[in-house]
């Protein structure tokens, strides 16, 4: 026995024009206070070093030096500007990027 079950076609779903650059400018917003988050903890770490501070709070282990603090503010940085960028091109412009 074959049971077919015939369905009206219903409404389309589409996407929002417009969503993705929300979403970038929300994450590009947020991204730089972390970026002068790690900016301070590598000076602090920096500052540990030629005590001028007391000790630093990670004693050990890779996040325990200044370069690589450094160094995440740096992408952080360099990935809040892409996305806020690609945010704002798309908006002038008035196309969708995708």
């Amino acid at each position: 026995m074959i049971v077919r079950i015939r369905l009206k076609p219903g409404a389309r779903v589409t996407k929002k024009p417009g969503r993705k650059q929300k979403v970038a400018s929300a994450l590009a917003s947020l991204l730089s206070p972390a970026s002068l988050m790690a900016c301070v903890l590598s000076l602090w770490r920096l500052a540990a070093d030629l005590q001028w501070t007391e000790t630093f709070a990670i004693s050990e282990g890779l996040f325990s030096h200044w370069q690589v603090w450094m160094l995440i503010a740096v992408v952080l940085q360099s990935a809040a500007v892409m996305l806020n960028r690609y945010a704002r091109t798309s908006e002038q412009t008035g196309e969708r990027v995708q």
